[in-house]
């Protein structure tokens, strides 16, 4: 396994953050529509515009400042790394936006209230009202940022994950070729990871090219995608865009069934995150700034296994469906921006400046 030959040396276990943060990140309740999207006509302050709606300097910084923890402190070049990541989510929500407007696509308020209450299930009023105070927030802007994710969601819903299906004979087809997985010589657990690094890789390991730099980032981008699990996103999703490990961030973070006995041999925190723990849950370890998110996809115990054992079945269809979605996901995403007029103008200016942060 990639993440037992990752370490370095022992670790601890993480703390997964009890507030929703990925709402707060995509919170864009100040974007204002621009009587034209040409880059020409905006404010300097506008760092993006997408189909004549603007992106500010102003709606930037709040949503940084809703990420960052008290005592975090950032060079500027660091900060504006985020910042511009920060950016690039809010342009891609406003056109999974523009698109559920044509589509025609509303959150209830009650499903909304339904997910406010859910984000704050593990707080008391008052850590809740510590935590908004904190991040400058009010309960009404982590509402609107959670409407907005919703939104965004339900288009994915509609235009991907309703179209995948998985034939029986394609079920067929994967065990026979693979029949061997299921026979399991000793209780194992299926596993998944996404890996993260404070030091720059040679070169891009996951779809986005987002790569953690130095300590900060680290934490930053862990925080993040702890996050975006906890608000539902698929973890094969999150580890094809952030997971920094060259074998399996194109596989979505797969490990396949790990073996007990290999569970054991590794290092303790790695050990605390998988072993007893419930299929469903993800755990962070971490040493030495290098952060292991594992996820616990499931917990075999011995024995040949066929179609008709229950579960097996239910394994292949979403390992196929996991790839197609996938695909289909990639491709829908990577054409929405072509339809869509979209000026990262902030981002240009960091290029032309040659890094220069001003």
């Amino acid at each position: 396994m990639q993440s037992f030959r990752y370490r370095r040396s022992s670790f601890r276990s993480g703390v997964i953050a009890p507030f929703g943060l990925l709402a707060l990140v995509l919170t864009a309740a100040g974007c204002r529509s621009e009587s034209s999207p040409q880059p020409q006509n905006v404010s300097p302050d506008t760092w993006a515009t997408v189909d004549g709606h603007s992106i500010t300097r102003d709606d930037v910084e709040k949503a940084f400042r809703r990420t960052q923890e008290g005592a975090a402190t950032m060079s500027a070049e660091e900060a504006m790394t985020v910042k511009l990541s920060i950016l690039n989510e809010m342009i891609l929500q406003e056109i999974l936006l523009a698109k559920a407007q044509q589509l025609k696509l509303e959150v209830p308020p009650a499903e909304v209230d339904s997910a406010f209450n859910e984000r704050k299930q593990n707080l008391t009023d008052e850590q809740f009202q510590e935590e908004l105070k904190k991040r400058n927030i009010t309960a009404e802007d982590m509402k609107e940022g959670l409407r907005r994710e919703l939104v965004t969601q339900k288009v994915l819903e509609q235009e991907v994950t309703s179209k995948v299906n998985v034939s029986e004979e394609e079920v067929t087809s994967f065990f026979n070729k693979n029949r061997a997985q299921f026979t399991i010589a000793e209780e194992s657990y299926r596993l998944a990871q996404i890996v993260v690094s404070p030091d720059r890789a040679p070169q891009p390991t996951n779809r986005t090219g987002n790569d953690a730099t130095n300590a900060q980032e680290a934490a930053f981008k862990v925080r993040m995608i702890m996050e975006r699990l906890k608000a539902g996103t698929p973890f094969r999703e999150v580890a094809m865009d952030y997971s920094e490990d060259p074998e399996t961030a194109a596989r979505g973070g797969d490990l396949g069934l790990v073996p007990l006995s290999a569970l054991k041999k590794a290092p303790e925190p790695l050990r605390n995150a998988v072993i007893g723990k419930q299929p469903g849950t993800a755990n962070v370890a971490q040493s030495n700034g290098i952060y292991t998110i594992v996820a616990v996809i499931g917990h075999e115990q011995p024995g040949e296994r066929d179609l008709s054992t229950p579960g097996v079945r239910d394994v292949i269809t979403q390992t196929l469906k996991g790839r197609k979605e996938q695909l289909l996901r990639t491709a829908y995403l990577s054409a929405a921006p072509r339809g869509s007029r979209r000026w990262p103008r902030r981002a240009r200016r960091v290029v032309d400046a040659q890094g220069k942060v001003s």
